[in-house]
């Protein structure tokens, strides 16, 4: 890596695919290790990259990034292409190493050109060879060298194979539960589009059916994250929506983007996932830690009300929908100075010195220390959120609808598909008491406090509202002693077009009057064919789906398109409409 030699802590400079850095022991000891976690009811998950690779190539003089326009592709004959158009598809042209690229690969030394494993990574037409970025933004994402790394060109089907070949016989040598797929917008979809769905197939037939696949693309817009897991066919992502805007709420800055966060929950549902899939958290090493960025944003905060801040961080993670992620560390108070390498101290006594006399939150401990106390109040509060949550299953299946957000105040319903029990969620990051009146699902029933302590609780009135008060920095989940009741007619949906998402996909929305509690399946296919296309399923209204109607089997530029939506109430009676439009042109 040379001058970059920094960088390759993250663990991008791979030169060996195969086998596990020396550094982190053998194959035996890592199988050893998953054996043992999973003996313990551990799940335990790769965190990989499809892309990134060692620097072993290089080139002549200076090799600034040059775009697609100025150089495209050539082919071994030296006809241009377009690889945008090629990519993933299996009559890719033959490429050349003299002859197909702006630079010339060149290898550093000899040594360097059977330094990768598998063998097909030390082909030189397997890459990029673009240059090195000059931002990371446009075509650049894609095709740039970062920081010197080789990137290989993943439009190619031999790259598709390759990686899918090395990430499936890690499923069967390891016995692993998942990946964590870094940087993936840096990547073009067709390989995603190739890879999530066979390696995950891969690993049902050998009996791993609960076998997780997620993202990582480090953007707070919903748009672009929920492209990976509908068009980029992964289970999940890493809601980096909900990130930024729950630390904008715990920073005292508002609740409107929560609110915002979760009305684009409806961009990530399709035929096999949705927004209750997505891994929210609050602290990863890109962002660094919720701590710092507290102390960041409110000056001299006080000891006190930074831990008051993490706990009611730590309740919102666990009540909202999802997967809730808990970063090492955060559980024994870490703050760190900022993100990347200035958020990964150590657990054991540390021998960086950066991190040496780093202050931390409801201890007096620091980094110098070790740090595994199972008796830190937010270790202790953790443990307390995940026996809770793990108790009652309306916390992995409850739908979720927004009730208030204004101000320091934010207020949920998850409503039990099953029990039909409404739990109320209202949470305030002022450092006063609040009290509000939040709509409910029915009237004339009580609500009980069911977290963080069981008691008494308000009774709903004929508006349908509970006044709730919830203490400064605090939150409180109401139960209702009745289920919401069931709605007095079969559904009668109505289904029209909505405003479309920002990256043009159709919007399709179906109004349920009195539908609460009611699924809403949209499908879609090309006027005159036979089949129909599910297009997903939404549980919570409003009652929404996002789809690009150009993807449909059969369809072409205006062809005429029938939708489709059938609402199924909490009684099992159904509803249907339906309407005509046009696919893209």
């Amino acid at each position: 890596m040379g001058g970059n030699a920094f960088a390759a802590y993250h663990g991008y400079a791979i030169t060996d695919f195969t086998d596990f850095d020396p550094h982190f022991g053998t194959k035996q000891e890592m199988r050893a290790l998953i054996d043992r976690a999973h003996a313990r009811g551990i799940k335990v998950f790769f965190d990989i990259t499809a892309h990134y690779t060692a620097d072993v190539i290089g080139f002549d003089g200076d090799h600034p990034y040059r775009t697609l326009a100025e150089a495209p592709y050539r082919d071994a004959n030296g006809r241009p292409f377009d690889i945008t158009a090629m990519a993933g598809r299996q009559d890719f042209p033959k490429l050349s190493v003299e002859k197909s690229f702006p630079y010339v690969p060149k290898f550093h030394d000899e040594a360097s050109a059977q330094r990768k494993k598998p063998e097909w990574l030390n082909d030189r037409t397997l890459y990029h060879n673009r240059g090195d970025a000059l931002e990371f933004a446009g075509e650049q994402i894609l095709f740039a060298d970062f920081f010197g790394l080789d990137d290989l060109m993943t439009e190619h089907p031999r790259v598709v194979d390759g990686m899918r070949r090395i990430y499936t016989d890690w499923i069967d040598s390891m016995d692993i539960d998942g990946y964590r797929v870094d940087t993936v917008k840096h990547v073009n979809t067709e390989f995603w589009q190739a890879f999530a769905p066979t390696v995950k197939a891969h690993a049902n037939a050998r009996g791993k059916h609960d076998f997780f696949i997620f993202g990582e693309d480090l953007t707070g817009d919903p748009t672009h994250t929920s492209h990976y897991t509908t068009a980029g066919r992964m289970q999940s992502v890493l809601d980096f929506p909900f990130q930024g805007a729950a630390s904008q709420f715990l920073a005292g800055k508002g609740a409107s983007l929560l609110a915002q966060a979760l009305d684009a929950d409806d961009l990530y549902t399709d035929a096999d996932s949705n927004a209750y899939s997505l891994n929210t958290f609050l602290s990863n090493h890109d962002t660094g830690r919720l701590a710092w960025m507290l102390q960041r944003d409110r000056p001299g905060i006080g000891a006190q009300e930074l831990l008051d801040r993490l706990r009611l961080g730590n309740a919102l993670l666990y009540l909202w929908r999802g997967n809730p992620v808990v970063y090492y560390g955060d559980e024994q108070g870490f703050a760190g100075t900022g993100g990347d390498a200035d958020a990964r101290q150590d657990m054991f006594p540390t021998k960086v010195a950066e991190h040496l006399g780093q202050t931390q939150v409801g201890t007096a401990s620091t980094p110098a220390r070790d740090n595994f106390d199972t008796t830190h109040p937010l270790y202790r509060q953790l443990s307390s959120l995940s026996a809770y949550t793990a108790a009652n299953a309306v916390w992995k299946r409850g739908n979720q609808i927004m009730r208030h957000a204004d101000a320091d105040v934010v207020a949920y319903s998850r409503i039990d598909p099953v029990t039909g029990h409404e739990y109320l969620v209202t949470a305030n990051s002022a450092t006063e008491a609040r009290t509000v009146d939040i709509a409910v699902s029915a009237s004339d029933f009580t609500f009980r406090q069911d977290f963080p302590v069981r008691g008494t609780g308000p009774t709903s009135g004929a508006n349908r509202t509970v006044k709730v008060t919830v203490p400064p920095l605090a939150v409180s989940v109401l139960r209702s002693d009745k289920p919401v009741p069931d709605a007095q007619s079969a559904p009668k949906p109505q289904l029209s077009l909505t405003a479309p998402a920002k990256d043009g996909r159709t919007g399709l929305l179906a109004e349920v009057p009195g539908g609460s509690r009611a699924q809403a399946t949209f499908a879609a296919r090309i006027a005159g064919q036979a089949n129909w296309t599910v297009l997903g399923t939404d549980d919570a209204g409003p009652y929404r789906v996002y789809t690009d109607l150009s993807k449909l089997p059969g369809a072409s530029s205006g062809a005429r398109v029938e939708l489709r939506v059938v609402v199924k109430d909490s009684t099992g009676r159904i509803g249907a409409d339906g309407l005509f439009t046009q696919a893209p042109k």
